[in-house]
């Protein structure tokens, strides 16, 4: 059983205001903390603690209230080429029905497709109370790249010693063509066998 939403959670909010009246609306803007784990974990993300900055638009409908809104907070991870930091600013969007707990939702979208694990998706609200983490996780993850680089451009590291090419933009190594590197072998073997051969002779 899911636990009650506390009023003191930033990220809960109150549509009473609103009175289950279809058309009220309300804006609220609002700072809170990141809670762990915003983003693509290990990859991306905004900051635990960082400031989210939160603009959102409260709609009372017939079923629910719509909330629409927008989340502006600092992300950083590391670049998937070079490995260099990564930050950044992030805006995503966001719009989701809280419905009400009694509301007769039958008769929408009864009859389509995958309607059992849309309702396993849905959100309430409880005792007017909204929690927006779960919507917010999801917008973030959906704004930030799968495969971040520091730029574009980004060349990445030396396969073959690991530099920063970006440091470097004239380093290369000394490739020797495969076809003579095998020709090169065989010198080498000859070689040792005839100085093998001439030691013996001694």
């Amino acid at each position: 059983m899911n636990t009650r939403l506390d009023h003191r959670n930033p990220l809960v909010f109150d549509t009473h205001e609103l009175g289950r009246r279809p058309g009220a609306m309300r804006k609220v803007s609002r700072s809170v903390p990141a809670p762990k784990d915003l983003g693509l974990v290990d990859v991306i993300g905004v900051p635990e603690g960082a400031t989210v900055e939160l603009d959102l638009r409260l709609e009372s409908v017939m079923e629910g209230v719509l909330v629409t809104g927008t989340a502006h907070a600092p992300v950083t991870g590391e670049c998937v080429r070079c490995l260099e930091p990564v930050e950044r600013e992030l805006d995503a969007e966001f719009q989701e029905m809280f419905s009400y707990p009694d509301a007769d939702t039958r008769t929408a979208r009864k009859d389509e497709a995958g309607d059992d694990a849309e309702d396993e998706d849905a959100f309430e609200l409880e005792d007017d109370l909204f929690d927006l983490e779960p919507v917010l996780r999801d917008a973030v993850v959906l704004a930030l790249p799968s495969q971040p680089v520091c730029r574009e451009d980004c060349e990445g590291l030396c396969s073959e010693c690991g530099v920063r090419l970006a440091d470097d933009p004239d380093h290369h190594h000394e490739v020797t063509d495969i076809r003579w590197a095998a020709l090169k072998d065989l010198n080498k073997d000859f070689g040792t066998d005839q100085g093998a051969d001439e030691n013996q002779e001694k």
